[in-house]
């Protein structure tokens, strides 16, 4: 396939073309054949329980700025899955959190998210407001408020807890059926 620029008066990855031996286009150098190979970011984070009560976070950041989530983010280079929910917990809550297992893994194709969300909980009920968060509190099923939750996953990792609920092994979750994840 022909190229569909080199037009930057830089070097790098600038010409989007199909690779040799690849199956779609990405961004080469058309110097030195470095490939850009864009990838989906991975998030992490926990349904954190405690006394029959779910945590939440008010978020003060965008998007979504005031509406509620569970303590979740981007996973950092050289940092594995379970530390970087226990590091989430405690930027959003200042939480110490126990990992218990992977609760779902959920895709979201359209913006190129795998979310990996752990079942947890909080040994005591220490938790206060982190840096990118309004509020935090612990809310009873019937109190979790519903109409406020930031994003669909949210929705379906506090449904797929509810369902585990007292189960000691599960297999971990995913997007309910039919829901791609592209909303």
């Amino acid at each position: 396939m022909a190229p569909a620029s080199d037009t930057s008066p830089e070097g790098g990855p600038r010409v989007l073309e199909i690779p040799e031996g690849d199956n779609r286009e990405r961004l080469v150098c058309p110097d030195c054949g470095f490939i850009n190979y864009e990838n989906p970011k991975i998030v992490v984070g926990a349904v954190v329980g405690y006394g029959g009560k779910i945590m939440l976070c008010r978020r003060d950041i965008n998007p979504r700025r005031g509406f509620w989530t569970i303590p979740a983010g981007f996973l950092e280079l050289n940092e594995t899955v379970v530390d970087g929910a226990r590091r989430e917990a405690r930027e959003e809550a200042c939480a110490e959190i126990e990992i218990d297992r992977v609760l779902g893994i959920y895709n979201m194709p359209r913006i190129s998210q795998v979310q990996i969300i752990y079942r947890a909980s909080l040994p005591a009920p220490d938790f206060c407001v982190g840096e990118e968060t309004q509020e935090v509190a612990l809310f009873s099923w019937d109190d979790v408020p519903w109409d406020e939750i930031a994003f669909p996953s949210v929705h379906w990792a506090l449904n797929d807890y509810r369902a585990v609920e007292g189960v000691e092994v599960f297999a971990p979750h995913s997007n309910p059926e039919g829901d791609l994840g592209n909303f």
